[in-house]
């Protein structure tokens, strides 16, 4: 008996070594690599034509069309008739903390129990080894902020890149943000018709006025010079006092953005909303109040019976108008993020231009995550995180990246899905 234990055991090790993915993060490249005769799509607005790209030791040295190879040891890539864009950024997500949605609880790693945990850190749970992390590569995506989920007060973002061996490798901008999930101040029925049952908008209003007791404590004591034991949930916010953290409030209608704004009167907090569906309604008043917004996504139905059925589709060109600074982040489970880009493309046929819908997902993305000074645009020195696509990569039909860039590495685009698709041609010869 045991030895035919021994030799199912040895398959079973077998078949899992051999399932596991081969890409591993791009070593650190020191040289000069030289992208030429692009077309360049630079995030901030502009494109230049029959244009090259130098980088060196990582960042973007030089951009024009008077680059010429001066080291015989320089990598060339001749993208002439290519589309060049700066690495796509993820403004939200849980990518890293979530696998397979709720289906296997032990993928899963992406909320604490309680309702005020600003002091839980999402980044010391981020799983460089993600299948899907490769797959958003594929599609452009180098960049996302991983934020803790839960109820309330759920903790810190961070921003990471997406060609690592650990979390300590991945991260780029470290706790930039808290979040908040505000209570619904929508009463609606559940998933069988049901309502519910007391006062929910008694209920929710309670938990937002604890989250504003929580704040004014919090305020008092950093104010205040510490002797005894800290407190961590306390000391974990003041970075929100001193606006070197943001706080990231998940709310939808405009009930509870008007509460969002609160926060900023009384606290004096650099807030930003995500979600925020009905943000167009309000568009000059979140100008006014300097809150920036993350829209969910708009490949979805309205939030409301009464809005128009591509409402979705049009609020950010309704934002763009107001000058409210937006991006468009992809929170669908299903498609785990791989529709960002095409999200921000939906937006181009509703009132953006091609141009400003990239920024939604670069530059604007960058500066809600406080890492424009690096990324989010192809500017002379800032780090090298670019995309090469042969077609519009904001196009699902003709989205083909054949070479990324982190931090000047050349990474890796195979994926899961593409060692799958490789498999069963072979299996079936198709060519």
């Amino acid at each position: 008996m045991k030895k035919y234990l021994i030799i199912i055991f040895a398959s079973s090790v077998s078949f899992i070594v051999k399932a596991q993915d081969n890409i591993s993060p791009a070593k650190p490249y020191t040289g000069i690599t030289i992208i030429k005769n692009a077309t360049v799509h630079t995030g901030t607005g502009s494109v230049l034509n029959n244009t090259s790209i130098q980088i060196n030791n990582g960042k973007i040295e030089k951009i024009g069309t008077d680059i010429f190879t001066v080291n015989a040891d320089a990598k060339i890539i001749d993208a002439t008739g290519m589309q060049v864009y700066p690495g796509f950024i993820m403004s939200n997500t849980t990518i890293g903390l979530r696998e397979i949605a709720n289906q296997v609880k032990g993928s899963n790693d992406f909320a604490e129990l309680g309702e005020l945990n600003p002091n839980v850190r999402s980044i010391v749970a981020y799983n460089t080894d993600s299948k899907i992390t490769n797959t958003l590569r594929s599609n452009g995506i180098l960049f996302a902020s991983v934020a803790p989920g839960g109820s309330l007060i759920a903790g810190t973002s961070s921003v990471v890149q997406f060609d690592a061996w650990n979390w300590e490798d991945a991260v780029y901008n470290k706790d930039n943000a808290i979040h908040f999930y505000m209570p619904s101040l929508m009463v609606r029925p559940n998933r069988f018709g049901d309502m519910p049952v007391g006062d929910p908008l008694k209920i929710s209003r309670d938990k937002i006025e604890m989250v504003k007791q929580f704040f004014r404590q919090a305020k008092a004591y950093n104010a205040a010079v510490q002797t005894g034991a800290t407190n961590l949930k306390l000391a974990a916010v003041k970075g929100l006092f001193t606006r070197q953290q943001k706080l990231f409030i998940h709310c939808d209608i405009v009930k509870e953005m008007l509460t969002a704004i609160d926060f900023v009167k009384e606290f004096g907090f650099d807030v930003t909303l995500v979600g925020a569906s009905e943000s167009w309604q309000i568009a000059p008043l979140l100008k006014q109040n300097n809150i920036a917004v993350i829209l969910g996504q708009n490949h979805t139905l309205p939030t409301t019976t009464d809005d128009d059925i591509d409402q979705p589709f049009k609020t950010p060109a309704a934002l763009q108008k107001a000058g409210v600074l937006f991006a468009i982040t992809d929170e669908d489970e299903t498609t785990t993020g791989r529709n960002l880009m095409f999200n921000a493309g939906s937006a181009a046929a509703y009132g953006l231009t091609k141009e400003e819908a990239l920024q939604t997902i670069t530059l604007n993305a960058a500066k809600i995550l406080g890492i424009a000074d690096k990324s989010g645009s192809i500017e002379a020195g800032k780090d090298a995180n670019i995309i090469i696509s042969t077609g519009d990569a904001l196009d699902m039909r003709t989205n083909n990246i054949v070479h990324a860039f982190i931090q000047g590495r050349a990474i890796n685009l195979d994926d899961k899905h593409k060692q799958l698709y490789k498999k069963y041609m072979d299996k079936y010869g198709v060519k």
